[in-house]
């Protein structure tokens, strides 16, 4: 490491610890809600060790002491390593936290302007994720349930909650059997992102696979999804918050279906595509799939290039 940067890390190193209160890190962190915490912590974390080289994580980085030239350094950084979503979440984390900084009494109005002065990256264009075909997803359901035993089970009540109920991997993992309704298909979204409370409907074909499931898992409190050990056995336990065995759970399922790799995430894209394609209206949809707005809901939704395509095959050499 060069005199410069070991000069620069130990000038941005805090000092002496900071209580959680005036820590401009931790009180933009705390004010999320746990989903979210995780990733902007990650994206806080490698902006601190990209400036100090590896010497500071989120907490241990005097965040008060970042100027301009720190704060276009990391937009240039992260452009060239990482995609725009990436980057943008990373801009959108930095804000944040000098934001906290300067209403902490920890910046100046003026350093803190400049420091903020820093650009958005445009995107490709190009559409993350990819919309499952229906004949996928009701092979990877018929996948499941030729095995009969528990996890076969518990995989395809899972799916068909992902599918019909276009909820998050982090959302689904925190279902307690209580929140949902047995006789009507109603399920209960305690805390989705950002906090919100909402309900969502599952159809009569996902609460049979349910219904399987709950007969192997039993009516005992405790969560919707659990873990099956080796064995069989059913844990009344939830999985990891970060839903990142969700994730696993579907990537193994989709290999062993030979289906190509898809993300948990994919399920939401289809929910809000199919349920617009079928006429219903944005801020409808917005609402079940739990959207800030209905800018985010269109995203999702890919019934634009089914429209370009079809356009496109109307045309002629003549």
């Amino acid at each position: 490491m060069s005199s410069y940067l070991i000069s620069q890390a130990q000038q941005l190193k805090l000092t002496a610890p900071v209580p959680a209160t005036l820590h401009p890190a931790a009180v933009y962190l705390n004010s999320l809600a746990v989903g979210s915490r995780r990733a902007m912590l990650s994206s806080l974390n490698a902006i601190a060790k990209l400036l100090t080289s590896g010497e500071c994580d989120a907490y241990a980085l005097d965040w008060s002491k970042l100027r301009y030239h720190h704060t276009a350094a990391v937009v240039a950084a992260f452009r060239q390593r990482y995609a725009p979503a990436t980057t943008n979440k990373a801009i959108a984390a930095l804000r944040r936290v000098l934001t906290e900084a300067y209403r902490l009494d920890l910046m100046t109005a003026q350093d803190y302007q400049k420091a903020v002065d820093i650009q958005y990256v445009k995107g490709t264009g190009k559409r993350r994720g990819r919309a499952l075909e229906s004949n996928e997803i009701s092979g990877l359901i018929h996948c499941c349930l030729q095995g009969q035993q528990t996890i076969d089970l518990r995989d395809a009540a899972l799916i068909a909650i992902l599918r019909c109920g276009g909820i998050r991997r982090q959302e689904l993992v925190r279902l307690k059997l209580s929140d949902l309704n047995l006789k009507t298909g109603e399920l209960t979204i305690e805390q989705g992102k950002g906090g919100k409370f909402r309900l969502v409907y599952l159809t009569p074909e996902a609460m049979k696979l349910i219904r399987e499931w709950l007969q192997v898992r039993t009516a005992l409190p405790g969560a919707l999804i659990c873990p099956v050990t080796r064995a069989g056995h059913v844990e009344l336990r939830h999985f990891a918050d970060n839903g990142d065995g969700i994730y696993k759970l579907i990537k193994k399922r989709a290999q062993a279906c030979g289906i190509a790799h898809f993300s948990p995430h994919d399920f939401r894209r289809i929910f809000c595509t199919e349920l617009l394609s079928k006429g219903e209206d944005v801020l409808t949809v917005r609402d079940l799939a739990g959207h800030s707005s209905a800018d985010t809901t269109a995203i999702y939704d890919r019934r634009g290039e089914a429209r370009k395509r079809q356009a496109a095959s109307k045309l002629g050499l003549s």
